[in-house]
């Protein structure tokens, strides 16, 4: 019984990459949450490359993903909040690909909102980034 038991854990423990991976996460929210956008931008791919959905809107690259970031969440009047993720899935889809699922919410002083997010997520030299997220409310 403890062998099954023993082999169970294995199948269920993180491996190092989805550890990782969930590193890259979490340096996001700690990033987001001190009004860092650099910070929580550095878990992307800084390519012309990256893709972004949100609702109806699509932006490509990771400037323009950072200057819509910027729009909604710091300019004028606007407010970043506290950021959590929670209901992660990460699945390994190759040695140097992933594909993550989660909810995210936000709090902010007037109003919270939530949804969920399907992010690829790819290994480069410098570590795992997100190469595509698809957010939605």
């Amino acid at each position: 019984m403890f062998a099954a038991t023993a082999a169970l854990l294995l199948v269920l423990a993180p491996t190092d990459d989805e550890k990782a991976i969930r590193a890259v996460l979490d340096a996001q929210i700690a990033a987001w949450n001190k009004g860092d956008l650099d910070g929580f931008m550095a878990g992307y791919w800084n390519s012309e490359k990256l893709f972004f959905i949100s609702g109806s809107k699509t932006t490509q690259g990771w400037k323009a993903t950072k200057e819509r970031y910027e729009k909604a969440y710091k300019g004028e009047g606007k407010e970043m909040g506290q950021l959590a993720f929670g209901e992660l899935n990460v699945e390994s889809i190759s040695p140097d690909a992933a594909l993550v699922r989660g909810r995210f919410d936000l709090k902010l002083s007037k109003e919270d909102t939530g949804g969920r997010f399907t992010l690829l997520v790819k290994k480069m030299p410098d570590g795992w980034k997100i190469t595509h997220d698809h957010t939605s409310k």
